[in-house]
């Protein structure tokens, strides 16, 4: 694995001393310098396992004292802020529930005051690249030097094979805004499923990024939480050992801006097919009003919102009209082809 990787690895949640310890000595072992652990866990609903709180911060405590490693954990609120700071917590994680929230990352930032520490901002839980700049200019407005922003997926009803859609374009943008920050990749939570953490890791090593953020349990099938994206340590290594390291120099730099391509052309055609589901729904909808496919006034209004939106970024207003009369086509098309079938 490229030492110049980063590496961020341990349980979804801290869940007793014992459990901690095994898994902070075994990522040691593999030359992980960074713990995660859950402390607090926002649960989606009541009921499921919370976090153990204030107890797991002694644990991570252990983990630097007996492990000599790092340790990273979520804060949520400005108490979870001075608890984890107070307790000796290295580096800090804001989720992707807190993103989402502009109140709660100003008050944690506002909590921060004057105190040096490292910050991991989580993408949004929706594909929101405004929310996620927005919480990286909080934390710099109160003083945070030491900030890295952690591509863990979007919220979507249609998530396909991923618990989080990953949106590659995103993460893409951000880099682009924050040049300086670097950016880590959390497989984890973007797959939902440790089969999927491999290949999600290495397309993020393709694309440049700075480092992963991988869960890790000593016991994965038995953990309290998040059990079918956990690794065991064994599997962790051979993931690592498995990744093929990026490739330094003037043709990576030209590899990177294709994959980047790649990554937006894929976007742009899984838009394009939602867009045509749509579409034969409207044509469903006009053939039980008898109405007609071709609505000349409706597809008058949509080029000319194009048009508009084109100007104002700056691309060709007559290429835009190109290419929206083309995506026009095929609707008509499938639209007229559902009337054949029925």
């Amino acid at each position: 694995m490229d030492s110049k990787i980063k590496i961020i690895a341990g349980p979804c949640s801290a869940e007793s001393r014992a459990q901690v310890l095994e898994t902070a000595k075994a990522l040691k072992d593999m030359g992980v310098k960074i713990f995660r652990a859950g402390v607090w866990k926002p649960r989606t609903r009541p009921g499921g396992f919370e976090g153990a709180g204030d107890v797991a911060l002694e644990w991570l405590a252990d983990v630097r004292k007996e492990a000599g490693m790092k340790t990273c954990c979520e804060v949520a609120t400005p108490e979870h802020l001075h608890k984890a700071l107070d307790s000796g917590v290295d580096i800090l994680w804001i989720g992707a529930r807190t993103t989402a929230d502009p109140f709660a990352v100003q008050a944690i930032a506002d909590g921060i005051e004057s105190r040096e520490v490292t910050i991991l901002i989580k993408n949004p839980v929706n594909p929101d690249v405004e929310l996620w700049a927005g919480a990286v200019e909080r934390f710099r407005n109160a003083g945070v030097k030491n900030i890295l922003l952690v591509h863990r997926g979007f919220s979507s009803y249609d998530t396909g094979i991923y618990r989080n859609l990953p949106l590659w374009h995103i993460p893409i943008e951000m880099k682009r805004r924050f040049p300086d920050i670097p950016v880590l990749c959390d497989p984890s939570h973007m797959g939902g499923r440790r089969e999927l953490v491999l290949p999600l890791s290495q397309q993020a090593l393709d694309l440049m990024y700075d480092g992963l953020m991988i869960e890790c349990h000593c016991n994965p099938d038995n953990a309290l939480s998040d059990k079918l994206q956990q690794l065991s340590p064994a599997q962790l290594s051979d993931i690592l050992s498995n990744l093929k390291p990026r490739q330094e120099g003037r043709q990576t730099d030209l590899e990177s801006l294709r994959n980047r391509i790649d990554v937006l052309d894929e976007s742009i055609m899984k838009l394009l097919k939602e867009r045509m589901v749509v579409s034969e729904q409207i044509g469903d909808y006009k053939l039980k009003q008898n109405m007609p496919v071709f609505q000349s006034q409706r597809y008058s209004q949509i080029v000319d919102k194009v048009i508009r939106q084109a100007e104002s970024l700056g691309l060709d207003p007559d290429f835009a009209a190109s290419l929206m009369e083309l995506i026009h086509k095929e609707s008509v098309r499938l639209q007229l082809k559902q009337r054949k079938e029925n």
